[in-house]
């Protein structure tokens, strides 16, 4: 277990990036094969995951904030809820990168399938099952995969219709009880669509089509899955 001493002579965002095990946002990159997709998708879904899950606590618990970490049973809620809000995140960064790459012309629905299904299989691969995700965390990287290999990307858009798992998502395994989270609920889903605008943004900034298709087309580096 973390050391609380340490952890609280840290800023508030350090002691989150120790705690939730994300590294902060490198260099902006262009994504130009699965390999660098992979790589985007996991990072900003971390990115809002962690600013969405810390802020909401933060905001709740006010100057008792720091007291959060003391408790052995409150950190277990914690690390529950930021691995669930985390995949909920990548599933739905997932599918929007993919509706860019199909809208783009770039590669056909099939090509886009096959793709994305890899990239979701790398993802849980890396992932796999952490120790501290809880018990219905098995269930929830099922719903990924079963989703991704659903989708039907030519019917997609551009827009934030696909970011329909993480709002709910906090809303539902943020450790804070229920009658808040319903006074919450509507300011809680606006906060994490609106954090999702500034990644739609880049990621429409940095996906190449036209390479990540050459990389496809040319056997270059590409997640497996069928």
């Amino acid at each position: 277990m973390i050391d609380a001493l340490k952890l609280l002579s840290r800023t508030p965002w350090e002691k989150l990036g120790v705690y939730l095990g994300f590294k902060k946002l490198g260099r902006r990159h262009v994504v130009v094969d699965a390999e660098t997709l992979r790589k985007f998708i996991t990072t900003r879904a971390s990115h809002v995951s962690q600013t969405s899950l810390y802020g909401y606590l933060k905001t709740r618990a006010g100057t008792r904030f720091p007291e959060l970490f003391e408790h052995p049973a409150m950190l277990e809620s914690i690390n529950i809820a930021k691995w669930h809000v985390w995949l909920a995140c990548v599933s739905d960064l997932t599918v929007f990168t993919g509706a860019i790459l199909c809208r783009s012309g770039a590669l056909d629905g099939e090509s886009i399938g096959k793709l994305m299904r890899g990239v979701a299989e790398e993802i849980l691969g890396d992932t796999g099952i952490p120790p501290d995700a809880g018990v219905e965390f098995g269930e929830a990287r099922n719903r990924y995969q079963e989703r991704i290999h659903g989708v039907l990307w030519e019917r997609l858009v551009d827009d934030d219709t696909m970011f329909t798992e993480s709002p709910p998502a906090l809303v539902h395994w943020a450790p804070i009880v229920d009658e808040l989270k319903r006074m919450d609920e509507e300011i809680v889903l606006n906060s994490v669509r609106f954090r999702w605008i500034e990644v739609r943004r880049i990621a429409r900034k940095l996906l190449d089509p036209a390479s990540i298709a050459a990389s496809v087309s040319g056997g270059g580096q590409q997640a497996g899955g069928g």
